[in-house]
């Protein structure tokens, strides 16, 4: 399921990107087309501010993964619960760096996006 959220992730950001290359390309009129490049160029810069709100958060989820490891290595009692902490230590660390990367991936096609529009808006 990991590789699959990986793949649709790709899928979703390549498809926003071919929608926003072939609209800017099939816009004839220059103010039309500056309009359209200047919205989307809005979107990317929204979509990249949460983007990198996400980053701040996986930092603060990595601060607690530490914490947990450091009391939980103090309280290892030796009863079965050790090993469910343990094993959900493991999950969310996954977790934050599976994110991470899906947050990577999106920077990635709203920067190509960005590269995009300006050119739409310098090209007449």
């Amino acid at each position: 399921m990991a590789f699959l959220s990986f793949v649709y992730r790709f899928l979703t950001n390549f498809a926003f990107m071919a929608v926003v290359y072939f609209s800017l390309n099939f816009m004839e009129k220059y103010p039309n087309r500056a309009i359209l490049a200047i919205l989307v160029l809005v979107y990317a810069g929204m979509r990249a501010a949460s983007t990198l709100r996400a980053f701040y958060f996986f930092q603060k989820i990595e601060k607690l993964e530490a914490e947990t490891k450091r009391l939980q290595a103090s309280i290892n009692d030796g009863s079965g619960g050790a090993s469910t902490r343990r094993q959900v230590v493991a999950d969310v660390a996954r977790l934050r760096r599976d994110g991470e990367l899906k947050s990577y991936m999106d920077l990635f096609f709203l920067a190509l996006i960005v590269l995009l529009c300006v050119a739409a808006i310098m090209r007449q």
